[in-house]
């Protein structure tokens, strides 16, 4: 009676292994996909810092250029 009780454990504790192993597979696809959906928005987030970092310089450059045009204006209004 002993030896059955204690093979009914261990078979008890195969299934729980299989299901834990089972379980972990799942999480590690699960995981993986979330790599990859970070390493993509990662990648979405870069570009709109450059976008950004463009419209930026572009920006400036065209305030610096109406200022320009603007004290050549008043210069010519002085005049």
């Amino acid at each position: 009676m002993d030896n059955d009780l204690i093979l009914q454990q261990f078979e008890e504790i195969e299934e729980k292994v299989v299901r834990l192993v089972d379980f972990c597979r799942s999480h590690e696809a699960a995981d993986a996909e979330l790599r990859k959906t970070i390493e993509r928005l990662e990648q979405e987030l870069q570009s709109k810092v450059e976008a950004e970092e463009s419209y930026s310089e572009e920006r400036d450059l065209v305030r610096s250029k109406v200022d320009g045009l603007l004290v050549k204006l008043n210069n010519i209004i002085e005049s």
